[in-house]
Order: C-alpha cells, then structure tokens, then sequence
C-alpha cells in the first residue's frame, strides 16, 4: 500500500503540518526531485525538513549553478544530487519523483519514471499541449503509475466545504454555471526567480501563460464538483492591473472540446481521491 499512495504522500506534507509517523516496520516513502527551475521546489524542500515518514534520496538539476545553490541553501548532502536524470532513477531507486522541471519538460520524466514504475507529482499545469498530455496519460498506463498534479486549490478547507455543502447537503441547488477568478500581478512583478521567469515568459516551454497557469484551477475544482460532466460552454477572460488604462478584451464564450482526461488532482494512472473530499 506504502508504494501505491508514494505518488500522494509528498503533496499532502505541503497541505498538512503534521503526518503520521511511520510506524516501525514501515520504511519512509523514497523520493526524488527532477528538476528546480519551478520557483515552487524551495518551498516543496522545506516542507520535507525534519519528516521522517518521507526520505529524500535525490534530486537532479541539469543547471551545475542552480543545483549548487539549492545544495548550500537546503544542507544537501553530494551523494543525493545528480545531473542526469537516469542516474538519479538507477542510483537512488525512489519510488516518487516530483517535478519542478518547465510545464513542457513534465513528458519526458513522466516517461522515463513509467519505464521503471516510478510514481511522479508534478505542479500545474500538466502539460503545454493535449498532445502531451495524452502522451503523459499513455506513458502512465504502461507503466501503471499514479501521476498526481499539485493544483494548489484541491487542499484548501474551504472547497471541502463547498464540496459538502453543494454535493452531500444539496444546498445550492442544481449547478448552472461557475466562475472562477484567480491571478496575481505577474512572475517579474512578484520577484519569482531569473530560473523560472525564463521559462514562465517562454510560450513554447510554459504553453499558454496565465490561462493554463490560473485557468486550470477553475477547470479542475468545476470537474471535481462536476463529476467530471464535460462543461456545455467556456469563456475566459482577464482583468489588466489597475495601472493599465483599459481591461483586456472579453472573449466570446464558445462550446468546450475535448474531454476531461483524469479526476481532479490526477492525470493519469489509478485513480486517487481528492484530498478536499470528505
């Protein structure tokens, strides 16, 4: 049971202070890292301190500069940082690897852990283009693994109970329509990190920009309270910030395409239920 739940067990430390503790015939979950140009590892790293139901055995970084200022900053040992990827999955043998690689490179560590049965989490959005994403899909039921998408709205109290309150008390009545509003004032506006920032502003390797980064957290929540009923209709729009003369233009809504490919906070491989559901 310990290696199926690997690929959830990471995300949850994120979501909740404290775990369990192992008890003693069970040995911490084995995970890695791929990658740490997405400015959300360091924060992932520091939630992994001082757990003992999880032991991080690796983490590999191309970037011999970028790997190096995570070692200093996180008191990473040399033996658990790699620079190619094959090593770190044959040398450390994790049974979970998340990925804070760019949204395009999530296909090819999704396919090389597949090959040896290796969970993976990775953060939104899944993938640049449904051509990867089904790859991702395809990978995962080859090599029959849970893939597990961090969208950051699945672990907040307050959708469990709205979950509660629309689904098991059938307070609001039918669902017609949802809008979701999420955002901030920008990655160079925050400060986010010249690693991520070169890659967040790179159409290729982040996809759609702020309507895959924000707009997948509507899609994903309005799939879940759903049951995964493809949507009749969609618009998205934006907002400009206060010091832009005008908003940016609203587009017409038009009918959805496609279909739901995975259970919210899932993209692939057995499912796994949302932590926010009672």
């Amino acid at each position: 049971m310990q290696t199926a739940m690997a690929a959830v067990l990471a995300y949850g430390l994120l979501a909740t202070p404290v775990l369990a503790q192992p008890g003693p015939a069970e040995a911490p979950v084995r995970l890695a890292v791929a990658g740490l140009v997405h400015g959300h590892a360091g924060g992932f790293l520091r939630a992994l301190e001082g757990r003992a139901e999880v032991q991080l055995v690796g983490v590999f970084e191309p970037d011999a500069e970028l790997r190096a200022r995570y070692a200093a900053r996180f008191r990473l040992a040399p033996a658990v940082l790699f620079a190619e990827l094959s090593a770190l999955l044959e040398g450390a043998k994790p049974e979970a690897v998340a990925i804070f690689t760019s949204t395009d490179g999530h296909p090819a560590i999704v396919e090389a852990c597949a090959a040896r049965r290796i969970h993976v989490m990775m953060e939104k959005p899944l993938a640049v283009s449904l051509e990867q994403a089904r790859a991702i899909r395809r990978a995962a039921e080859r090599g029959g693994i849970a893939v597990v998408v961090n969208y950051e709205t699945t672990w907040y109290p307050s959708h469990a109970g709205l979950w509660q309150a629309m689904k098991r008390d059938r307070a609001g009545g039918p669902i017609r329509k949802m809008v979701a509003l999420d955002g901030h004032g920008g990655p160079k506006e925050i400060g986010v990190g010249p690693e991520f920032l070169s890659w967040l502003t790179d159409p290729v390797r982040n996809g759609a920009g702020a309507l895959y980064d924000f707009g997948c957290y509507g899609a994903n929540l309005m799939t879940w309270i759903m049951d995964g009923e493809r949507p009749a209709r969609c618009r998205r729009g934006s907002t400009a910030p206060s010091r832009s003369p005008a908003p940016a233009p609203r587009v017409p809504s038009r009918p959805c395409r496609g279909r739901p490919t995975a259970a919210p906070g899932t993209a692939a491989g057995p499912a796994v239920p949302s932590p926010a559901t009672p």
